[in-house]
């Protein structure tokens, strides 16, 4: 059974930064693809950043996260990180992570860790 296990989240003041980390493990495959999406209160979940993991992968970000997220792999690991600088108050959501297997054909989401950041 496939498990994506986040850390990182936490209270920080806007300016700040944090970095999350995701961890996809129960597989034979690697995930195709992992990413983070956010969900803030009374909002529908949005992409954050997503990066295939084949060779060259390509990354993709939300306009309102570029310049200021980073995602990246902890080299051959189906590991992902997600630098965040510059926080903002609107930034403050719940992170989940996400891993596309595309063997399995499944989509796999973690359970989310808090990013709370305060004015």
């Amino acid at each position: 059974q496939v498990q994506l296990v986040e850390s990182g989240g936490g209270l920080v003041q806007a300016g700040g930064s944090l970095r999350l980390s995701c961890a996809a493990s129960g597989s034979v495959f690697s995930p195709n693809a992992m990413g983070w999406y956010r969900q803030a209160p009374g909002k529908q979940r949005e992409l954050v950043a997503t990066k295939t993991l084949t060779r060259g992968g390509t990354t993709n970000y939300a306009d309102s996260m570029k310049g200021r997220f980073t995602i990246s792999r902890d080299g051959a690991k189906d590991t992902v990180y997600l630098q965040m600088n510059s926080l903002e108050p609107e930034d403050t959501a719940v992170y989940y992570c996400y891993a596309n297997y595309k063997y399995l054909n499944k989509d796999y989401w973690g359970q989310g860790t808090q990013v709370t950041v305060s004015s």
